[in-house]
């Protein structure tokens, strides 16, 4: 893989003057993204700054309040322990205890067990639910994989319509030359709680006695002032579970918490990002690096990715294969997700879902790299956002192909965007846009265009749209004057508006819904065709045209149209 400044991709290098007008950032820097609430008072679109020392200061509770769902659960988890005369301690383990004290809900469960294996203790509640006539549900056992830092079992089920993980306290021994675990033993809550990812993670509330074990000493320290440490020493938390790092990462960008500056050389440092590549599967990864771009704060998520110098690592590109790489590419990424965000915010949540919010988001970051191809096995080009969807994130193949179909989009919508914008005035630019506009009378043209594309994004198009505003009529921070111009994303706001309202009065909000008037078999007979082939699928399109241009038209004129213009080409023939 090698960068270049000239690979006739110059789109991908539009941003360039805005990454390169910002110094390098070291470690103790920040790539700062533009504040999403109000960004009409940020001169540019991303701007380079240190990091500021000064963490916010959070107000947590001094106790855990119970929902009454949650007493159901314990109470039933503390009745099986005296059922069976255990001497168990059931503790709630991390998030939830860190949510709890913030005062928000968490419906996300843990139980650490000080005696005993989760699926054994799973096994007893079953027990004791059948002898009150109750009956377990969701039963399930996930067993370790150490080779993947998953160290420990865990068992499973649900309570009350709530899932609930168990696991046992750990201790662990390590061999001199590697952080797989060579003596896996039960531990204590104190162990465990240093074993954990963070300090603000690292608290229990111990169910036999009611309280919050803040076993570290500074879990709600560091979660009253907003920082975010590792119980142990970064570098030995990390390499006992690389993927620690993206958590540090996300919970960091989630709840606007400082990064502390040893987590961060040690996050950026080669073997920690080495035992991330080879230690963590990309499941995993895809699963964190999701969470980060569905979050409150997936900007700045993905700015710590890059500043950790982890951006490679996490969207990781195929080695085999030497690529021609925008210059600069990741500060790009950045840039383009930076502004699709900022967008959002100014646009509102009426017109996106949060699907379409979320894959918005991941257009953005990935759109420099949207004319970018690899071949696979057999030869074929395959888009690279493809390949960091499928193999590098491991993520559902809906999402790269959507992402694909947006990217593929954008170049067409730009070239309509003009006259969408200004209700039709002008002429259209038709090159490339294939026979079925022949016959087409100018004034449906742009309705005819719009309805084609939009029958291939499909719920999609206004995430194309968005995508599409942010390089019109030019990309957004290509120039310093473009910069200190505080009304430019207010400006794309109105494009986006205008021409999604335009879309509208075209009727064609749901058009991918409309189905053809004129079937397969019908165009065969009139050709006097006995199967079908490519006439078939040409006339298929230019009746859909027709159709787009006659959006009141019926099945009958629409075949009538058809036999007087094939009618007609047999006679200039």
């Amino acid at each position: 893989m090698r960068a270049s400044s000239s690979n006739g991709n110059s789109s991908c290098l539009l941003l360039g003057s805005i990454v390169r007008s910002c110094h390098s950032l070291a470690l103790g820097s920040v790539w700062s993204p533009l504040k999403a609430r109000n960004p009409a008072k940020t001169a540019g679109l991303l701007s380079c700054k240190s990091m500021s020392t000064n963490s916010p200061v959070v107000r947590v509770k001094e106790k855990i309040d119970l929902t009454e769902k949650e007493k159901m659960i314990f109470d039933r988890l503390l009745a099986t322990v005296g059922h069976f005369d255990l001497s168990t301690r059931l503790r709630v383990a991390g998030g939830w205890v860190r949510d709890k004290l913030l005062g928000k809900e968490c419906y996300d469960i843990d139980i650490a067990l000080d005696d005993m294996l989760g699926s054994t203790f799973v096994d007893k509640v079953t027990q004791y639910l059948a002898s009150t006539g109750e009956e377990a549900q969701g039963l399930a056992v996930i067993p370790s994989n150490p080779d993947q830092s998953k160290h420990l079992e865990t068992a499973r089920m649900r309570l009350y319509d709530t899932w609930i993980d168990f696991v046992n306290l750990r201790s662990e021994k390590y061999s001199e030359n590697s952080r797989i675990p060579t003596q896996m033993d039960f531990g204590t809550a104190e162990e465990d709680a240093y074993r954990r990812d963070l300090t603000i993670n690292s608290m229990f509330y111990n169910i036999n006695t009611s309280s919050v074990e803040d076993l570290t000493g500074r879990g709600i320290d560091d979660l009253r002032s907003g920082k975010i440490v590792t119980p142990l020493a970064p570098r030995e938390t990390f390499l006992d579970d690389p993927l620690r790092v993206l958590r540090a990462v996300r919970f960091g960008a989630r709840f606007s918490f400082t990064l502390n500056e040893e987590l961060k050389r040690a996050a950026a440092s080669n073997d920690v990002k080495d035992a991330l590549a080879a230690k963590i599967s990309r499941e995993r990864i895809g699963t964190e690096v999701d969470l980060m771009v569905s979050g409150n704060e997936p900007v700045k998520a993905i700015a710590y990715i890059y500043e950790l110098q982890l951006f490679w690592v996490v969207f990781s590109l195929p080695h085999e294969h030497e690529l021609t790489l925008p210059q600069e590419c990741d500060r790009l990424c950045l840039a383009y997700m930076d502004a699709a965000w900022s967008l959002q915010q100014l646009i509102g949540s009426s017109s996106l879902t949060d699907e379409q919010r979320r894959l918005s988001l991941y257009a953005a970051l990935f759109f420099p790299f949207r004319t970018i191809t690899y071949k696979d096995n057999k030869g074929k080009k395959i888009p690279i956002v493809n390949y960091i969807f499928r193999n590098s994130l491991k993520r559902k193949a809906s999402d790269a192909e959507t992402v694909v179909s947006v990217h593929s989009a954008v170049a067409r919508l730009l070239s309509l965007i003009p006259f969408l914008e200004s209700n039709g005035d002008g002429e259209l630019n038709e090159d490339g846009m294939g026979t079925e506009l022949v016959d087409i009378p100018a004034s449906s043209k742009l309705r005819v265009l719009t309805g084609f594309l939009l029958r291939e994004v499909k719920d999609f198009w206004r995430v194309a749209l968005l995508i599409s505003v942010l390089a019109y009529p030019s990309p957004i921070g290509c120039s310093e004057d473009a910069m200190l111009k505080h009304n430019e994303l207010d400006k794309r706001k109105e494009v986006f508006q205008a021409v999604e309202n335009a879309i509208l009065k075209l009727g064609l909000e749901k058009i991918w819904e409309v189905k053809p008037l004129v079937t397969g078999k019908d165009i065969m007979n009139i050709l006097q065709l006995k199967c079908g082939g490519p006439l078939v699928k040409e006339w298929q399109q230019k009746l859909l045209a027709w159709q787009l241009a006659n959006p009141a038209g019926t099945a009958d004129e629409c075949l009538e149209w058809m036999r007087q213009t094939h009618s007609k080409r047999i006679k200039m023939e």
